[in-house]
């Protein structure tokens, strides 16, 4: 594995909590309540489910990952 992974996450307002999920990861799938939590998560899940997959190499020491995050709010007027 060379490349960042990409990692997307969005608010899910009725669950209110952050999503995340990538392509790059097979499994990957994960909520938290906050980005803190979720970015904690990912520190945990994304080399277990990539060494889970095979797809993580002996010597490789760090995992980069890009996350991008979305989150869509309205604002009430008068």
């Amino acid at each position: 594995m060379h490349n960042k992974i990409q990692i997307k996450a969005f608010w899910d307002s009725d669950a209110l909590v952050w999503v995340a999920e990538s392509d790059d990861v097979p499994g990957l799938i994960t909520e938290a309540e906050t980005m803190e939590k979720l970015i904690d998560k990912l520190h945990i899940l994304i080399p277990e489910l990539l060494q889970e997959n095979e797809m993580l190499s002996t010597e490789l020491q760090e995992i980069p990952f890009d996350l991008h995050s979305e989150r869509k709010e309205t604002v009430r007027c008068g």
